[in-house]
């Protein structure tokens, strides 16, 4: 008999290795998947790992016949900054994958007679506010509002929501097998910038703030690419873990919608400067904003609403700015280049 598992693509990323560790740590049977090999820590933590591609029909084909999926966290995508540089590749990537991991996931759910949940972390990518000025004067943003993604990842992202609704709610609706009872049970968060102590950033373009304190521990010069007075919101990555966990545990009959902002704190660059300079006062760090990327982050909230969440599933985050840089990130990042 096949036991139920929990998939998680995208495994090797930030993401994935805190949620990989917290999984472990509760005795899920973890399956792994990424288009290289697991790294070496997190090896013992799964139950089974396959180095390939989620375009790879065969190889999805053999995850439905060798595992009773009954979770699959989608992590795997390529990041906003990457992605405008060879956009078609990017929608292939994040569009036609996440397609074949909720088909993947209907066929899971016929077979077992049940919904597979199937937890998608969105982006802050998927808003896109027509100015600067209009950014500072609305403050928090709404999941339904200045959804007009600037960024081939951002209309990925908004897509695949909009593809996740669709599965979770209309699929084969006027077929005569239809049962809402087989479906996907589709839950998305929309992250704001993630910085982690543990892994290296991979080219988000909110990763200015994890680089500038990494750099700053390893005493490398860095050059930020956003001007001082760029604002984001953000999260640290244990946080970010947790809302994971806890959307998926949520009871779905207090779910009011698929798609839930969440938040933490948002500062500017300047402060996050101000903070690395006070940790790591030889720090060598310039503002040299690059156009592009400074324009992108320009149409993204300055903060967000996740009221939403608080209301239906409880969410709070347990890190506020002061707590994530002096307890988690500056500690730990110094332990990791000590």
């Amino acid at each position: 008999m096949r036991e139920d598992v929990v998939l998680i693509t995208g495994a090797n990323g930030e993401i994935g290795h805190g949620l990989i560790d917290y999984l472990a740590e509760h005795d899920y049977t973890i399956v792994a998947l990424d288009l290289n090999p697991l790294d070496k820590e997190l090896r013992s933590k799964v139950a089974h790992y396959l180095v390939g591609d989620i375009l790879d029909q065969l190889l999805l084909g053999r995850l439905v016949v060798e595992h009773k999926i009954r979770t699959i966290y989608h992590l795997a995508s390529i990041l906003s900054t990457k992605a405008e540089y060879n956009p078609e590749t990017a929608h292939k990537i994040n569009v036609e994958g996440t397609l074949n991991l909720l088909r993947l996931a209907v066929e899971q759910a016929k077979w077992q007679g049940q919904p597979v949940k199937f937890i998608y972390p969105s982006s802050i990518a998927a808003y896109g506010l027509p100015s600067i000025e209009e950014k500072m004067r609305v403050g928090k943003v709404r999941e339904n509002q200045y959804t007009e993604p600037t960024t081939m990842y951002g209309c990925n992202k908004l897509y695949c929501e909009n593809l996740g609704r669709y599965y979770s709610r209309y699929y084969r609706q006027l077929a005569s097998d239809y049962n809402p009872e087989i479906s996907v049970d589709f839950r998305c968060l929309r992250f704001p910038g993630l910085i982690s102590a543990q892994t290296i950033p991979t080219g988000g373009t909110s990763d200015y703030g994890p680089e500038m304190l990494h750099a700053a521990a390893k005493g490398v010069e860095y050059n930020c690419f956003v001007r001082p007075d760029a604002v984001l919101p953000f999260m640290v990555m244990p946080d970010a873990i947790k809302s994971l966990i806890m959307l998926q545990e949520a009871d779905g009959e207090k779910l009011s919608q698929d798609v839930y902002n969440v938040t933490s704190f948002n500062p500017t660059a300047q402060e996050i400067f101000d903070i690395t300079l006070a940790a790591f006062p030889e720090a060598k760090i310039n503002f040299v904003p690059d156009k592009k990327r400074q324009g992108i982050v320009d149409t993204w909230p300055a903060d967000t609403d996740d009221s939403a969440a608080r209301r239906d599933w409880g969410w709070q985050p347990d890190y506020d700015q002061t707590r994530a840089f002096e307890e988690y990130l500056i500690p730990s990042i110094r332990k990791q280049y000590s």
